[in-house]
């Protein structure tokens, strides 16, 4: 729904009347995707116990750029499962006792004892997705969709969110920024109807112009490009799908017990007090935990299907490891993409209908978005304090707090949905002590 000055949408209640010149809300949340939805619910749940606790309410709105909530549709692959427990859900970790949690959207849904028949912790994306939009329904939340903020601005007392419907700037003592990640693309990539990012894949997909080539290719060599590679051998039965990267084959993600522990709430402590030295190591030994790795039971299936084309002598299914892409030409028929095969520096070159860069995102930049307020002595590794509060380049009376982005002082749970419902109380129970201590300040 279009976001309009007058209204606002309030996420499962209708309507609430929004007028401009009232005080500041408490929070304003830049992007309304799984972190601040999380932020949302811990906000409710505190409103909700204002009575008993005596503390007082919250005043928060969203800004979210899509029109309605969604979370990464464009790889809602049929039969693709999550990597993380059901458990890892927005409220369990913080509050088991919430309305929130995945298991009460079982039992909304009269899915709870089919699913414990499962016998499993890991639902599939789609499912995960249905929990999420059910979540952004159910709570009561001012969420602004289909416009971005542009800006933010130190008005003293208060930031100025400016937002690019150029209606009037909502004020806010607190911003969190949650706007998600940026897809990355290698230096000298540009997306066209032919060649693109695999976020978006399954709507590109749909719009893909004529197929005269049936040959696909995939770039990359984490889990969203065997995902990918294995859709897409799928979807098309009688196309060539040629998975190209560096390795000689994927690399099986590590979900043993004791590595997980590098996403436990307590590994962010240690994490945060730890030396940078110490940090860079950590992050080097559990890398296989969540970056160019893939889920082992997929590899095998793979495998499986590259095998069994060999023994048919009927290839549509290529790995093309230890290899890279020299140099990549497309147009209105196809994409010409010239392969190197790193140890022999034989070349080929593959005409495809289409080539998915499944190539990894990056931290959305902030720099524009703040600013002077932006601090650029750490380009790319702001600092930002334990409870997620950003250094500004100057002190200001409210803080700006960051959900992803800090992998470099909170650990690799950062970006990640494994601490959602505790990073969200985290920064809900600080933006209430710098309330109470703002409200003591004045009353004193």
């Amino acid at each position: 729904m279009p976001a309009v000055s007058s209204t606002a949408t309030l996420s499962g209640r209708g309507t609430v009347a929004h007028h401009p010149d009232r005080d500041p809300f408490d929070i304003v949340g830049l992007g309304f995707g799984p972190s601040n939805l999380g932020l949302a619910i811990a906000v409710a749940e505190h409103n909700a116990d204002v009575d008993r606790t005596g503390d007082r309410r919250i005043r928060a709105a969203f800004v979210e750029s899509k029109s309605e909530f969604g979370w990464h549709t464009g790889m809602l692959l049929p039969g693709t499962t999550m990597q993380i427990s059901f458990l890892k859900d927005l409220a369990t970790q913080r509050s088991a006792t919430s309305a929130f949690t995945f298991v009460n959207y079982l039992s909304e849904k009269s899915r709870l004892s089919e699913f414990i028949n499962h016998q499993t912790f890991f639902p599939t994306r789609l499912e995960f997705h249905d929990y999420l939009r059910w979540a952004a329904d159910k709570v009561e939340a001012d969420v602004r969709y289909s416009t971005s903020v542009v800006s933010i601005r130190d008005c003293g007392d208060f930031f100025e969110v400016a937002t690019a419907d150029g209606e009037t700037p909502l004020r806010a003592r607190h911003v969190v920024v949650a706007g998600g990640l940026v897809p990355h693309l290698p230096a000298g990539i540009t997306e066209s109807d032919r060649v693109f990012h695999n976020h978006r894949l399954l709507e590109r997909l749909e719009a893909l112009p004529e197929q005269r080539h049936r040959r696909f290719a995939v770039v990359g060599a984490g889990q969203s490009a065997a995902e990918v590679v294995a859709h897409l051998h799928e979807t098309f039965p009688d196309a060539e799908v040629h998975g190209i990267f560096a390795r000689y084959g994927y690399s099986p993600a590590d979900d043993s017990p004791y590595a997980n522990r590098i996403f436990d709430p307590a590994a962010v402590d240690d994490f945060y007090a730890a030396d940078e030295p110490v940090r860079r190591r950590l992050l080097s030994y559990h890398r296989s935990t969540n970056y160019s790795c893939v889920d082992l039971p997929l590899i095998e299936e793979l495998y499986r299907r590259e095998y069994a084309e060999r023994v048919a002598d009927d290839r549509r299914l290529f790995m093309r490891g230890a290899s890279d892409v020299e140099a990549i030409a497309a147009d209105d028929a196809g994409v010409d993409l010239t392969v190197r095969h790193g140890p022999t520096r034989h070349t080929d070159v593959l005409t495809c209908d289409a080539v998915v860069y499944a190539t990894g995102f990056r931290p959305m930049p902030l720099g524009g978005l703040l600013g002077d307020l932006y601090d650029d002595r750490h380009p790319g590794a702001p600092a930002v304090t334990r409870d997620y509060r950003l250094v500004t380049r100057r002190p200001t009376s409210g803080g700006i707090y960051l959900q992803g982005g800090t992998e470099h002082t909170h650990g690799m749970s950062s970006s990640l949905l494994s601490n959602i419902a505790i990073r969200s109380g985290e920064i809900l129970d600080s933006i209430l002590r710098a309330s109470a201590g703002t409200a003591a300040s004045a009353a004193s």
